[in-house]
This record gives structure tokens, sequence and C-alpha cells, in this order.
């Protein structure tokens, strides 16, 4: 479980945009403190200094996650060399 970072809000769109610690992949399984599934990370957007990522979310009580730090699952597909 990798920290991705803070719940910055919720777009217009019901996306949930994440100010990212870590850089993640795009479709990574991104979850709670507690393991439950919030989402997956649709788009990586913003400064490289400073990116934010949008989470297309399989909840519907957004607006709890609000100023929350939430994770994501690395992916277990490896692609060999």
């Amino acid at each position: 479980m990798i920290r991705l970072g803070r719940v910055f809000h919720i777009s217009s769109s019901k996306n949930i945009i994440v100010k990212i610690e870590n850089t993640p992949k795009i479709g990574e399984t991104v979850v709670d403190e507690n393991l439950k599934t919030v989402g997956e990370v649709f788009d990586i957007f913003g400064p490289v200094s400073s990116p934010y990522v949008a989470v297309k979310p399989k909840i519907s009580k957004l607006e709890v996650l609000v100023n929350k730090v939430l994770y994501v699952l690395p992916s277990k597909k490896r692609r060999e060399k």
C-alpha cells in the first residue's frame, strides 16, 4: 500500500481530486485507510512539481473523503522484458 495523497476536493464531474505525494499509474486501485476501495486512478494533471490526480469513484458518499488521506494498491500486472 502506497500513500497517494490528501483529497483536495470533489470536482463538478464527481471525480475525486487528490494532491499527490507519490505518482501512481493510470488504472491503479485507490483505497482509504481501512483498505476499502474508493475508486480508480483516471487522470494525472497539473504542474510537474505539484501534480494532482483524478480518481473515478466507485462509492456514493464522496463528501466524506475531503481532507482524508488515500492510498494506492500497486497493480500486480508487471510487464516482463
